[in-house]
């Protein structure tokens, strides 16, 4: 799989991840890697895991987020 942003800027990289939101491949350069505390549905008692998990997405998806 090729990273999707660099195919649209006309070149070609090996995706190393895959976006979390939207599915399309991310290179190095692309990639947008962050911790976030995972939650699980629960009745009563903890629903945020204490550690903090990998989450990978592509430019467009973390921007998208950050606003």
């Amino acid at each position: 799989m090729n990273c999707y942003d660099c195919v649209l800027d006309g070149t070609i990289a090996p995706a190393v991840a895959v976006c979390s939101r939207c599915g399309s491949g991310a290179c190095l350069n692309h990639v947008r890697v962050t911790a976030e505390h995972p939650h699980r549905v629960t009745g009563t008692g903890v629903a945020t895991m204490p550690r903090t998990a990998r989450r990978a997405t592509c430019p467009t998806c973390y921007a998208a987020e950050r606003t």
